[in-house]
């Protein structure tokens, strides 16, 4: 086994490799980023170097700087973690070249299976079914559309060197094939060197199901069961569970045997994912039909909730492989038992079309039994409260994983953890995700890609915290913050809280909450019962009795009327966009954000006449000039942030006054891109 291995990742994964290397008695060496300098995964080793800049391809994918760092720290072997070098064929020939073990399969592995089109024609040979498509070398622009007609729309545009829902996109008519092909070529190009692309035909209500896969240098490969990944957007995962659900035990073997088939006809060695696309069957005895989609050699995002069914550490499992000893089971060994479910909490406004968001975590709290990483409730994450969440890299914050005995026994542990995540500083989708587990579909295990889409009117614009309950929390933590701090007072008629020896005490207090001005009023017996009154925005509200019953600091009990919640509240302080004290406050539904009131104008800051960055990032093309005419929703700029393209249309009818950035400029979250002047009818 290694005494020292060096981990080119960051984030999450390179806090978990590390865990399971401190759990060995390994060393390991830790690389970070001018801008992950305070990074947790950078004080989570035994050492840590700093390899460059901010810019992923000046430090992550940098693979001579961290070669080098591995061989002047005396790191034995290099585990990639997955995403930027874990699936370079070169990066793992310079390390056997330079004598440091690459934790991953070998090149020709790699190579086989890291060209989208090659590995199908690959499978093509092996037996393995495939979608019908277009896998050919010839990228001839005319030749891939006449390839798409050929296939029949719609169809599915994606980057033979890549994954992660880079450089893909679903084309419904000859007439966008052209555009979208060439979006989809500049995402590839961005994120993964190489530009081609595979044309396949689009299945209209398909199942995303995986195997788990391991070799080892000495012959045996096996499957650790397969995992339903079907849960997306942005053809990106968001929930990942294990078993599948709604599969016959026959189906799961054959799925599993086409997954080693694959993998024992690359030699493939380590850990990898044999991915499948499956769709309703329409004859025979099986109610689906799978076909290979691709190869990912390397440890999935997902991979938590292979072990949770199995008991088993795939880290563990990747170094001992690499250091040359067999697989730990054979397959007749390996055992699943109960059900996993993972979902990754990121940092993105779901009801925004899920564009990135970055900013400081003002608060950053995880389920309290999450720190202990039980059998049921696991947390993987690579942040933590106080760190800057910068437009640079993936958007994802943490893993929470959970299993139960039962699929409905996972989906109630893993809504109640969600709950009790709380994000404040940057827009998150963990109220998303708890609808996406509360919802018809994923609740009856009616799972394809489409999920999101069909169940929108559930999922999305969720109604917002009540403002009585947020200014009731507010009064809560004022009234708690007035009695620790009278305490503390050797003179009581120094305390300036409206205690009064006759009649009632009275708090007033006005709130921005949600765009919304909310006037409250306490009032406070002698006897100690309080009533609570306000009003939005100037018309009549309501009142009800409030009852409070502490419950530790920032946490409370409260009761209006005769409805009780538990309701959690966070002091925020004044920063760059926040000028009033403030604070944050969630239930077990919902959040709000609630500071001292402004005056109107300034909480309404939609401003007229312009087109804004939605998010920090590089502008990658301006689609007009000064003096055009445009139409609403007619795309006018392509922005990248987070390595993902995102295209800004217009707001209203209206006409270029002036363009402000051009291609290439780096801009800042709500930078003016262009002003327009709005058409008005005659």
């Amino acid at each position: 086994m290694f005494s020292k291995i060096l981990i080119a990742n960051r984030g999450e994964i390179a806090c978990r490799v590390a865990a399971t290397a401190r759990r060995l008695g390994i060393q390991t060496v830790m690389v970070y980023s001018e801008a992950d300098a305070q990074a947790l995964h950078a004080r989570s080793g035994d050492e840590a170097v700093c390899i460059g800049g901010a810019m992923a391809a000046e430090s992550y994918l940098c693979a001579d700087r961290i070669l080098q760092v591995a061989l002047e720290t005396g790191a034995q072997a290099i585990h990639p973690g997955y995403g930027f070098l874990s699936e370079n064929a070169e990066f793992a020939q310079a390390c056997a070249d330079a004598g440091v073990v690459f934790i991953g399969p070998p090149p020709s592995a790699i190579r086989a299976m890291g060209l989208k089109a090659e590995s199908k024609q690959l499978m093509q040979q092996a037996g393995v079914p495939l979608v019908p498509g277009y896998h050919e070398a010839d990228q001839d622009p005319v030749r891939l559309h006449q390839a798409a007609d050929a296939i029949g729309y719609p169809v599915l545009i994606k980057a033979s060197a890549g994954g992660g829902g880079k450089g893909m996109r679903v084309v419904s008519a000859s007439a966008e094939f052209s555009a979208a092909m060439a979006s989809c070529q500049r995402e590839a190009m961005a994120s993964f060197g190489n530009k081609a692309v595979l044309i396949e035909r689009y299945l209209t209500r398909p199942r995303h199901i995986e195997v788990q896969v391991f070799g080892d240098h000495h012959g045996q490969v096996v499957s650790l069961f397969e995992r339903d990944c079907s849960v997306q957007r942005r053809h990106q995962k968001v929930l990942e569970e294990a078993p599948a659900p709604g599969l016959s035990e026959t189906l799961r073997e054959r799925m599993s045997q086409a997954a080693v088939a694959a993998a024992r006809a690359v030699g493939y060695v380590g850990a990898g994912t044999v991915e499948f696309i499956a769709e309703p069957s329409d004859a025979g005895t099986e109610n689906l039909v799978f076909y290979f989609m691709e190869m990912n050699t390397r440890l999935q995002v997902e991979h938590p909730v292979t072990e949770a069914i199995t008991g088993l550490d795939l880290v563990e499992w990747q170094l001992r492989v690499a250091a040359g000893e067999p697989l730990p089971l054979a397959q007749g060994a390996l055992v699943r038992r109960g059900h996993a479910i993972e979902a990754r909490i990121c940092a993105e406004n779901p009801d925004a079309q899920f564009l990135p968001s970055t900013g400081r975590l003002e608060v950053c709290r995880w389920p309290e039994s999450a720190r202990f990483q039980s059998a049921s409730l696991r947390l993987d994450t690579g942040v933590q409260e106080g760190d800057i969440v910068s437009p640079y890299y993936d958007a994802m914050l943490a893993k929470l994983i959970v299993w139960g005995e039962t699929r409905e026994q996972a989906l109630s542990r893993l809504s109640l953890a969600l709950a009790q995540v709380h994000v404040v500083g940057l827009h998150s989708n963990v109220d998303f995700l708890r609808r996406v587990v509360r919802s018809r579909s994923f609740a009856q295990a009616d799972l394809d890609t489409a999920l999101i889409e069909r169940e929108r009117a559930a999922l999305f614009a969720a109604p917002p915290l009540p403002v009585e309950w947020t200014a009731a929390s507010v009064a809560a933590q004022c009234l708690q913050t007035n009695s620790s701090s009278r305490a503390h007072e050797s003179d009581p008629w120094s305390v300036a809280d409206n205690w009064r020896i006759h009649g009632e005490a009275s708090w007033y207090w006005t709130l921005a909450v949600d765009a919304k001005v909310v006037r409250a009023r306490l009032k406070r017996s002698r006897s100690g019962d309080m009533q609570l009154q306000w009003a939005v925005d100037g018309e009549p509200g309501g009142s009800a009795t409030l009852q409070i019953v502490p419950r530790g600091e920032g946490l409370f009990d409260l009761a209006l009327g005769a409805v009780w919640q538990r309701m959690s509240i966070y002091s925020l302080s004044p920063n760059a966009s926040r000028t009033q004290r403030a604070w944050a406050v969630f239930s077990t539904e919902a959040h709000a954000l609630a500071e001292v009131h402004l005056p109107w104008a300034d909480i309404d800051s939609a401003g007229p006449g312009g087109l804004c960055a939605p998010m920090p990032g590089k502008v990658l093309m301006v689609m007009v000039k000064p003096g055009d005419s445009v139409s609403r929703a007619q795309p006018l700029a392509v922005m990248e942030a987070m390595k993902m393209e995102h295209t800004l249309t217009a707001p209203f009818d209206g006409v270029v006054q002036e363009v402000l950035y051009g291609a290439g400029d780096q801009v800042a979250e709500g930078a003016e891109l262009l002003r327009l002047t709005e058409k008005t009818s005659s």
